[in-house]
């Protein structure tokens, strides 16, 4: 797409066109995690704009639009047309354009003698976001406008509740187009994922139905990472498992995402400052803010995110250490050569050490690089070593994991919410929601009221318990409530390494805790149907061929051998816990390859605020 939608020529030393990339918000969100300004400017993309930022004609350079196809933003393209703002319009947009949109924008090319201009007009089917290799998410933008509370709203109209269903469809379908695949769909029954699998199987039919404008035929089959298999899709409902987004983690993304301001790979940090060097009583310097991009390309992101934070504090004081003894290296070569001063005893050296002083010199940008890295890392898990320490999270995480597998609390329930120490009233309610969701039998009135004065004294807002009161009576799972497996968190003592005094994290307190690999619900059902196992969970889930000639709800083939590749989508939310929960199960299973994907992703806070919403009605 930015060049100008021919495939790139490999080994082309030729210099890339200049032109600038034109988007609006959805177009920023999806370029936003793939590609840096450096590989933009790399790409030929001199200047990346806003649609509707005021824009100066630059009427030698060739445009490339990434936008929706949404009625304001064809006005504005239009505008542009008859401004005359660019040398020619390469117009790409991120779902189908519909017919008569697109005669609006061939009206005003016309009445602009710009028909010419207009070079290329493309539906991209890219509605979408790809935060990781295995990770996307639907929308940014307007995301309550399909969010959680948006479907488990009392109040949703069916019609409505249509529009939302229609959004996920269209944004799936965009996936799936990419991917060029046909999906199998497994979804539950009486949820809104199996309304989304209804309607999905309806578009991916009626696409393959018309057979001259089909998106799954020729080039684009097979061009994807599933070209020997089809994959199969599992639709789950958020509403299968409440507690896992509620959850503290321990996983370095995973706590990023719950402790910091994280939002499309990247994480913003509030820099502390101290005080002016002025008299007593003087303000605080404002807090600067700094941004940092976890990408693929950050190799100890790619290595470290999945590990228990433990871990994560080791291996940064580990690269640490190891930097500065390179750094020392070159130093000492440096000296020792008189790089310094230009004395004639330095030439005599050389002889022995260039070769070191070389492999040094040509090792320079690869140091400096690890050097950044290490500035990050240390900065941001500081940050987060902050959160734990003054929130006691590694003590909430293990006494979420105990309440979850239903081991023996060493403390009581009422105790933690009173602890003045431990944690703040959000850590608190979550904590709570937690035992009220994974509880076999709810507590009594009595309890109830008791564990209420506790969470009320401790300054919470009972607003998300309402809902989940009335959320566990509406539906089965009181009955059969969610199970979490035996999952633990083993204590490991507090640490040996990163105690050294000469570390960078002061850890004392701090528990090291190592994880247990145990499947989370959302894993567990995928592990059922990819496998194709009988369980009492996912034996009545339905299941959907578009390919299949019959339109009706298709039986499960008896012959069907185990999936290869999977995709995982949560309709109503999903999270890093999850994501981290899949990875870790696909590692242990060679050849098996798991995407996962949801409406949005939200951290805690953010579930937390929408249950809030909700009881609130």
């Amino acid at each position: 797409m930015l060049n100008f939608n021919v495939a790139p020529v490999k080994n082309s030393t030729g210099e890339p066109v200049w032109k600038v990339l034109i988007y609006d918000r959805f177009g920023q969100d999806i370029i936003c995690p793939l590609l840096s300004v450096k590989e933009l400017r790399d790409m030929g993309i001199t200047l990346h704009l806003l649609l509707h930022s005021d824009r100066d004609p630059i009427p030698d350079v060739p445009a490339v639009y990434f936008v929706m196809p949404t009625e304001e933003n064809i006005d504005r393209m239009c505008q542009d047309l008859r401004n005359q703002l660019y040398e020619s319009y390469y117009l790409n947009f991120i779902s189908a354009i519909s017919r008569s949109k697109l005669e609006d924008i061939a009206n005003a090319a016309l009445g602009a003698n710009a028909v010419t201009q207009v070079a290329k007009v493309f539906d991209q089917y890219l509605n979408f976001i790809t935060l990781e290799d295995d990770m996307f998410l639907l929308c940014n933008q307007n995301k309550e406008l399909i969010s959680y509370r948006a479907i488990s709203r009392p109040d949703i109209t069916d019609t409505e509740m249509e529009t939302i269903m229609d959004t996920i469809v269209d944004s799936l379908f965009c996936f799936f187009v990419t991917l060029g695949a046909i999906p199998i769909i497994r979804c539950s029954r009486g949820t809104a994922a199996e309304m989304v699998a209804v309607k999905l199987d309806k578009k991916l039919r009626e696409n393959l139905r018309d057979a001259r404008n089909s998106l799954f035929t020729g080039d684009t089959l097979g061009a994807g990472q599933f070209s020997f298999q089809r994959p199969l899709l599992v639709l789950v409902d958020r509403n299968i498992d409440l507690a896992t987004p509620l959850h503290h983690t321990w996983t370095y993304q995973a706590l990023v995402h719950d402790v910091l301001d994280f939002h499309l790979n990247r994480v913003n940090l509030e820099e502390p400052s101290g005080m002016e060097n002025s008299p007593a009583g003087a303000r605080p310097k404002k807090k600067n803010k700094k941004s940092y991009d976890l990408t693929a390309l950050d190799k100890f992101w790619q290595k470290h995110k999945g590990s228990p934070f433990p871990e994560v504090a080791e291996s940064v004081q580990q690269e640490l250490e190891s930097y500065r003894a390179q750094e020392d290296e070159v130093k000492r070569l440096k000296s020792i050569m008189g790089i310094e001063g230009e004395d004639d005893g330095a030439i005599s050296m050389l002889s022995d050490n260039t070769a070191k002083l070389t492999s040094a010199v040509s090792s320079l940008p690869e140091l400096l690089e690890k050097k950044r890295l290490i500035d990050l890392h240390t900065n941001v898990a500081t940050a987060v070593l902050e959160h734990i320490k003054a929130r006691k999270l590694d003590v909430y995480f293990e006494y979420e994991e105990k309440i979850m597998s239903k081991s023996t609390l060493d403390k009581s329930l009422l105790d933690m919410i009173s602890d003045p120490d431990a944690g703040t009233p959000e850590d608190k309610m979550r904590l709570f929601l937690i035992y009220y969701i994974s509880s076999t039998q709810a507590p009594s009135e009595i309890d109830l009221e008791q564990y209420k004065k506790a969470l009320t004294d401790a300054g919470c807002n009972l607003a998300p318990l309402n809902y989940i009161k009335q959320w566990k009576a509406y539906t089965k799972m009181a009955s059969a409530p969610t199970s979490y497996g035996n999952t633990t968190a083993k204590p490991l003592g507090l640490f040996s390494r990163v105690m050294n005094t000469g570390s960078q994290f002061v850890m004392e307190g701090v528990k090291n805790l190592v994880l247990k690999q145990q499947n989370l619900p959302v894993t567990r059902i995928l592990d059922n149907l990819m496998e194709m196992k009988s369980n009492p969970e996912t034996d009545d889930y339905r299941y959907f061929d578009p390919k299949m000639l019959r339109g009706s709800d298709s039986s499960v083939p008896r012959n069907k051998s185990p999936f290869q590749e999977a995709i995982v989508f949560v309709v109503g939310g999903g999270n890093y816990i999850e994501y981290q929960n899949l990875v870790d199960y696909t590692k242990g299973r060679q050849g098996k390859h798991v995407l996962y994907g949801c409406s949005e992703l939200f951290n805690a806070t953010q579930f937390i605020k929408q249950l809030s919403q909700l009881g609130q009605k």
